[in-house]
């Protein structure tokens, strides 16, 4: 009786703790919750800095909160509500800070008055930003064509700039891209981008190496990605600039990601975020970049991952010459972060779903992400030296697009256009190869001086290795390439029921034979097993009773193909040399 009364006892003690705890943590969280709503009220995200004792507290921390930089063991951030709320049950000390939006009043001009356009010492009110857009397609119509190719969640445009010597029809250029500013309350680089707009096109007439740009390049610049967070406050200023979207989401942080997945923040895609992917999917981008501000610094792929790119030499070889050039033409001390002005994005800090890695991985580009200035919204006086730090590094970042190796795929017959892989043997990694593209057949691939041995292939076509080519930094090499297809088991006629050939393998002297009823008027065609085409003989007769013979003892042992064709039948064998 005594044990049984001891037991209920026990039991009822455990049951008070359970009950006490969970009034703790229910306590806890109210008072969480009201905290958040004390210091969200009425907005939408907040910023805050916060101390951690190690770096790799960085990994998890990605997953809450939108990081915005980490100097040493300072932490600066960004959250919503949802996200502040989980990041408070980490038990971090913090300390709220000003918005970066509106800490100045910035000098707006709302009207198209080109004595002031062109003076760059204003940012512009959104309508006139549209007006000004407009302007550029309807002043050069034959280099400009302005492109919405979606809509922000509040309903704005995000627009794009297409530069080009011949800009309104389908040419053989590489495409290069800048966006800018898909944080809104980062602005410096949405007036760089409408000034290098205006620089492009009105310096084509004058300026030889503008005209070689345009001439040969095909350039989209997007000045505005987050129009919503840019004019949060209202469209008449940048003042109250947000760095999220209108549903409070960070756009940098809303891309698929190569190791999180499709979603690595759960949130949904944003209607921004769709509007790119789309563009992405529908058009191959060699080269790109994204502006930002708050630092000042080139960040270089990967992001979401400690190893390094394949192209780690040619991505710090590029950065160092953007981070020079800038140095070079500013004062003492611009564009020296981290690693005197470039940095790999995982050593300074790791995170999830940005455009960077995105259009890395899933789009083959090359793309890196520019941290312009170390003020998000600057004083508007100040935005012409800035141009006059980065014009220059922006040009050359430009060009790098036509440089590594390039060239045309086709078929080896119709001379055909192809789409094709060029991958890079003991280089290429986590999709670093790049594809040719139709309507050409026309490939891109920037990369690092040094010798390279490239395989091409595409579907039904037999692929075809070449070694030893040559590139030099800041220069092209050219390489036009003709696939052989693969027919095998779709030609009319087959060597195993209609032809013979003897002795295979040989030393390089076969005979042709076959069994159809008729002499067959017949051209023949022999490849290396890289496509090379080494015989061709137009206009040969194989009689019913006869054999034809065929010498190219003086070709190395090796594999190589016959192809022998009669209107529009074909017969494909292999040939041996040994």
């Amino acid at each position: 009786m005594n044990r049984q009364l001891l037991n209920h006892r026990l039991l009822f003690f455990i049951i008070l703790n359970v009950l006490f705890i969970n009034s703790l943590f229910s306590s806890e969280n109210q008072r969480n919750i009201n905290l958040v709503d004390c210091i969200f009220q009425n907005r939408g995200e907040i910023y805050f800095k916060f101390k951690i004792n190690s770096i790799n507290k960085i990994v998890s921390l990605t997953n809450v909160i939108s990081i915005d930089n980490v100097d040493k063991n300072i932490v600066f951030a960004y959250a919503n509500k949802l996200e502040f709320q989980e990041f408070l049950n980490l038990d971090f000390d913090f300390e709220v800070l000003p918005s970066p939006g509106k800490k100045i009043i910035p000098k707006m001009l709302n009207t198209f008055n080109k004595e002031t356009l062109y003076d760059w010492d204003y940012y512009p009110t959104y309508e006139l930003y549209l007006e000004m857009m407009d302007a550029y397609q309807t002043e050069y119509p034959d280099f400009c064509s302005i492109l919405n190719i979606g809509y922000s969640v509040d309903g704005r445009k995000l627009l794009f700039a297409k530069i080009s010597s011949n800009v309104n029809i389908d040419a053989k250029k590489p495409r290069f891209m800048y966006t800018s500013t898909m944080h809104g309350d980062e602005t410096v680089g949405y007036v760089l981008m409408l000034r290098l707009i205006d620089y492009l096109l009105s310096n084509y007439e004058n300026d030889d190496r503008i005209k070689n740009m345009l001439d040969t390049i095909e350039i989209w610049i997007n000045p505005l990605a987050n129009p919503d967070g840019t004019y949060a406050g209202g469209n008449s200023s940048v003042y109250g600039a947000t760095r999220s979207n209108a549903n409070n989401i960070d756009l940098n942080r809303n891309y698929p990601d190569p190791e999180a997945g499709p979603h690595p923040d759960g949130n949904q895609w944003q209607p921004e975020t769709m509007a790119f992917m789309n563009l992405a999917d529908s058009l191959h981008f060699v080269i790109s970049a994204n502006l930002h501000s708050g630092i000042e610094v080139a960040n270089y792929p990967w992001d979401t991952w400690e190893r390094l790119t394949a192209d780690d030499q040619w991505w710090q070889y590029v950065c160092r010459e953007y981070a020079d050039t800038a140095q070079f033409f500013s004062p003492t001390n611009y564009f020296t972060d981290k690693n005197n002005g470039i940095t790999n994005g995982y050593a300074w800090y790791t995170m999830k779903g940005g455009r960077q890695d995105y259009m890395n991985y899933f789009h083959n580009c090359r793309e890196f992400t520019l941290e312009s200035s170390d003020i998000k919204i600057m004083p508007a006086y100040q935005l012409d030296n800035y141009w006059n730090y980065n014009y220059r590094s922006l040009l050359n970042y430009i060009e790098q697009v036509n440089f590594g190796f390039h060239g045309v795929i086709t078929d080896s017959i119709s001379g055909e256009p192809l789409e094709a892989k060029v991958f890079i043997e003991d280089h290429d990694i986590d999709n670093s190869f790049v594809y040719s593209e139709l309507l050409f057949g026309n490939f891109y691939r920037p990369i690092f001086q040094g010798s390279y041995t490239i395989t091409i292939s595409s579907e039904n076509y037999y692929p075809k290795t070449i070694e030893g080519i040559e590139v030099n930094n800041r220069q092209s090499t050219e390489i036009n390439i003709e696939l052989l297809k693969n027919n095998t088991g779709i030609e009319e006629f087959t060597f195993n029921e209609n032809f013979q050939i003897t002795p295979n393998p040989s030393f390089g002297k076969f005979n042709i034979s076959h069994t159809l009823a008729y002499d067959l008027d017949c051209s023949l065609r022999i490849y290396s097993i890289n496509g090379e085409l080494i015989y061709y003989s137009p206009d040969n007769q194989l009689p019913s009773q006869k054999v034809l013979s065929i010498d190219i003892s003086n070709k190395e042992n090796g594999i190589y193909l016959l192809e022998i064709e009669s209107g529009d039948r074909k017969a494909i064998k292999k040939l041996v040399i040994n």
